[in-house]
């Protein structure tokens, strides 16, 4: 059987990439049948990524079979995988996120979780001399995931190991990073023709905190004000999706990717709590900056406190 390679829901660059990488591995070097696939529709900057260097779009796919033979990329978290993730056969898990529990296999696989800003890092070291054989599109994908997860190099996450990857691809493929990086950004802003629903789960993770099931979203951009200034439908949205997808709340953090700060929606009393107790901030309107704070995984998801 073929075995299907996946990131996470909702996906984002490194989860649209990672998958089309580690596939073209596994057929072409290790000689496994392999495709990647994805568990939605990928966001404006991994489109930006597929169109730039030529790549198909993956199938997408709203569950497993029970047997299927899969490797998951980007996330060890069953939250953010198909329903049916512990009916199939999962053959293997490379990550750069903390190990959460509840996935079960069928036998003994091969894990690699480092602490690296991206999985396209990893998958670069994993693949090793065999890279050389990798076509452009390939490369070009582990530039822009490395890229987009690193914020090209801003993020707190960023490793030596990342920024080595990166120099060294873009070197390879003849790429100038600040100028690839703001097309990468310019792709990733450009967020007119998505619903306010679809915004805020575009690049979104469940988390229980304190006893709080929160959805917390994250919006990258260099232009936080036409995000902004739809900050009122945004946070009556908030709402609907909450409802919808079973949480107390939906918190969305829009990060200026040029100023390195966040700003955080207030819609209600419960995000203003979480707002002051998480990161010592004193509330005042239906919005607060907070300078510094880019990563969800390092910044914010460690302090959230209800």
């Amino acid at each position: 059987m073929t075995t299907q390679v996946f990131g996470h829901k909702s996906p984002d660059t490194d989860s649209t990439g990672s998958p089309i990488i580690w596939a073209w591995y596994l057929t072409q070097i290790r000689g496994e049948e392999a495709k990647p696939v994805l568990l939605g529709e990928p966001n404006t900057e991994a489109a930006f990524m597929l169109t730039h260097w030529n790549l198909d779009k993956p199938e997408i796919i709203s569950d497993v079979a029970e047997g299927a033979p899969v490797v998951i990329v980007d996330t060890n978290n069953p939250a953010e995988l198909p329903a049916s993730i512990n009916k199939a056969d999962i053959r293997g898990i490379i990550d750069h996120h903390k190990l959460v529990g509840g996935l079960e296999t069928k036998g003994p696989i091969e894990i690699r979780i480092e602490p690296l800003a991206c999985t396209a890092t990893i998958l670069y070291k994993m693949i090793g001399d065999d890279l050389e054989k990798a076509p452009r599109g390939i490369k070009g994908a582990m530039l822009t995931c490395i890229l987009s997860d690193t914020m090209e190099f801003r993020s707190p996450t960023t490793t030596d190991e990342d920024k080595a990857a990166a120099r060294a691809l873009a070197a390879e493929l003849g790429i100038d990073i600040p100028t690839y990086a703001a097309e990468m950004f310019a792709a990733k802003s450009d967020i007119s023709h998505f619903s306010d629903a679809e915004l805020l789960r575009m690049d979104s993770k469940e988390y229980t905190v304190d006893g709080k099931d929160l959805r917390v979203s994250v919006l990258e951009t260099t232009a936080p004000r036409v995000v902004l200034d739809r900050k009122d439908s945004l946070m009556a949205s908030m709402v609907e999706v909450a409802k919808e997808d079973g949480a107390d709340q939906v918190l969305l953090f829009v990060v200026d990717i040029l100023k390195e700060e966040a700003t955080l929606l207030i819609p209600n009393d419960l995000v203003k709590t979480i707002a002051e107790k998480s990161f010592g901030v004193t509330v005042s309107g239906d919005t607060v900056v907070l300078p510094g704070i880019v990563s969800r995984k390092k910044q914010i998801i460690p302090f959230l406190k209800v």
